[in-house]
């Protein structure tokens, strides 16, 4: 079933022009179609928010980061001081409120539900992360 949703959406992007970067709903659905492996591309989306977790930026194409079609990147911390460095301004305030493309991986990612004790659950979602760890996978587009 695997090899008949690869070749699917190998013909799908034959049939379109594959230079094209491929929209936020594309990952999402590519990601999901090959997990657990990784769907690598070329991504174009509209930053509309921002957060940060233990040193990563997180920039979410959805207001709603658990919304499971929000593509989210993750940048890492360790390529934070070279965005800054590039941009003069953190990675965050650079790319919200701007389209950008970006160069990555998309993968779809388990995120699990903790209990009041920090403990996980047996519930979970899913979400499509592409991880950052250079500022040259990212541009904003004009």
């Amino acid at each position: 079933m695997k090899t008949a949703a690869l070749l699917a959406l190998g013909s799908a992007l034959l049939a379109g022009c594959a230079t094209q970067p491929l929209t936020t709903e594309d990952a999402v659905h590519y990601a999901a179609a090959v997990a657990p492996d990784v769907w690598s591309d070329t991504y174009i989306l509209d930053v509309v928010a921002t957060g940060r977790q233990n040193g990563r930026v997180f920039l979410n194409s959805q207001e709603d980061y658990r919304d499971p079609h929000t593509l989210t990147i993750e940048i890492l911390p360790s390529a934070l001081p070279a965005f800054k460095q590039m941009y003069g301004q953190d990675a965050d305030a650079t790319f919200k409120g701007h389209r950008i493309t970006v160069l990555g991986e998309a993968r779809r990612v388990t995120i699990w539900y903790l209990n009041q004790k920090g403990e996980r659950t047996d519930k979970f979602y899913y979400q499509t992360h592409i991880v950052v760890s250079d500022p040259d996978q990212i541009k904003i587009e004009s």
